[in-house]
């Protein structure tokens, strides 16, 4: 390992042949597919090359190093990969939930309009052009008066009667 870590590629080579089944074999069981495990296993004999300063010998044998290193980037990559399902899961369910409160607020807002409509057409001719003059065009009390020629206490009992209908017709609750 000290050869290694001084750049000896020969040395390099040398591990390399001892340790290049075994890193495989472990990756492999805990991958469980071999195009990663490939992948996965060059990525820790790189790694080997590069963090051969930091070998202590103290510390376990060589095969001992290299197959902690190589179990910790399987399971780094085990982790990754679930992770990254969990997020398109998590996005796919957020999409589908918003397409359907979409579509379902849309057939909402369809049906009330529909309601809306149809309790207006239950009004007297009086109450729907003040309620619609008021309500759709925005117009005051005293300007619906003025637009209707009618006196102001009148187009506010016509209002306040329009909107009583069309609260009971809604079935809202006051």
């Amino acid at each position: 390992m000290a050869l290694i870590a001084g750049g000896d590629q020969d040395a390099f080579a040398q591990l390399y042949e001892v340790i290049a089944g075994p890193v495989h074999g472990i990756v492999v069981r805990v991958l469980r597919d071999r195009a990663q495990s490939e992948e996965v296993t060059q990525e820790v004999l790189i790694e080997v090359w590069r963090q051969a300063p930091r070998y202590r010998p103290d510390k376990g044998s060589v095969m001992t190093w290299v197959m902690t290193i190589a179990h910790r980037r399987a399971v780094d990559r085990v982790r990754s990969a679930q992770a990254a399902t969990v997020r398109e899961q998590d996005n796919a369910a957020r999409e589908h939930t918003r397409a359907y409160d979409e579509v379902s607020e849309r057939v909402e807002i369809r049906l009330e309009s529909e309601q809306v409509r149809r309790c207006v057409r239950g009004l007297t001719e009086l109450q729907r052009q003040a309620v619609h003059l008021a309500y759709y065009g925005g117009l005051t009390y005293r300007e619906v008066a003025e637009s209707l020629r009618t006196p102001l206490p009148t187009v506010k009992t016509r209002l306040r009667d329009g909107l009583i209908r069309l609260r009971d017709c809604m079935g809202v609750t006051a």
